[in-house]
């Protein structure tokens, strides 16, 4: 066993189901643990992935990769810059104006302890990227996911990344002048109102693990004595992928839940539990998006 890794006994090839009709689309889709979910739940015949990614070459070049192990799959790449709002807008309604429906959105996407920035417009770029950018997209494709919904055996799902680094919020649990830790306490607190304020809809937000990938490069930037530890008890990236696709396809996966690897459900930390904390959250993120979610 793995440090922070429980073996459930979960196989993709094995376990997800069958997902023909379905439409999905996952953030970060190039390379990690976005490029390995769209690989694994290409295998089960999905009728569209939507591969997002900033960089049009990386994402082609994802795709070629998959497709060399699913011939068929039809995957389309998506592109999504999330530290830019105006980005995002054009992916949605690519998204919204191609696609009848949307069965899956994994918010997959994320950067860590990044050397500090703000996005061009205005915000911390981990909060911006993690939370910020998410959120907008989310609501933005929120009508296309709610309609799917209303259909017959309909399983819709919207399912974001988070990670044990949302214990390392601020005290107070949200200060928009802070970075990763927050965003990551913004990721289970957003999916968790998501889940109340949309029933029809399973919210699930889950931690990979720590995992061997690009992510990591943002923590060696800025804290580069703490490379040498950074992949000592890391988890591959087919481990890593294994709590987001059992909580995009299972049926024990509960809508409004938080899950360390692998479906291991958690409360949390006491902010992530804190509905007060979550209604504030929502509120501001409203505020900040209203003229972009329209």
């Amino acid at each position: 066993m793995v440090f922070g890794f429980a073996d459930s006994g979960f196989r993709p090839d094995d376990d997800i189901p069958d997902l023909s009709g379905k439409v999905i689309l996952v953030t970060g889709g190039n390379s990690g643990l976005g490029q390995e979910s769209v690989l694994q739940l290409a295998k089960h015949n999905p009728s569209q992935i939507f591969l997002a990614a900033r960089s049009p070459d990386k994402g082609q070049a994802a795709i070629h990769n998959i497709k060399e192990v699913v011939p068929k799959a039809n995957i389309t790449f998506l592109q999504l810059d999330l530290t830019s709002f105006a980005s995002i807008v054009e992916a949605a309604k690519v998204v919204n104006s191609s696609v009848s429906r949307l069965d899956i959105l994994m918010n997959n996407a994320g950067i860590m302890m990044t050397p500090p920035g703000t996005t061009k417009d205005g915000y911390e770029i981990q909060f911006s990227t993690n939370h910020m950018g998410h959120a907008l997209l989310t609501s933005l494709l929120l009508p296309k996911l709610l309609s799917t919904a209303e259909e017959v055996n309909a399983d819709v799902r919207i399912i974001t990344l988070s990670s044990v680094g949302h214990l390392w919020a601020p005290k107070g649990g949200l200060q928009l002048e802070t970075r990763y830790g927050q965003s990551k306490l913004a990721n289970i607190l957003y999916s968790i109102e998501l889940s109340r304020r949309y029933p029809a809809i399973r919210c699930v937000s889950v931690h990979p693990g720590s995992v061997k990938t690009g992510l990591s490069r943002g923590l060696k930037e800025s804290y580069p004595f703490a490379a040498p530890w950074t992949g000592l008890y890391s988890l591959n990236v087919q481990q890593g992928t294994l709590n987001q696709l059992w909580a995009a396809t299972s049926k024990k996966a509960e809508t409004g839940k938080y899950y360390n690897p692998v479906a291991v459900e958690v409360p949390g930390s006491e902010y992530a539990q804190d509905l007060g904390l979550g209604k504030k959250l929502w509120d501001f993120t409203g505020a900040e998006l209203v003229k972009f979610a329209s």
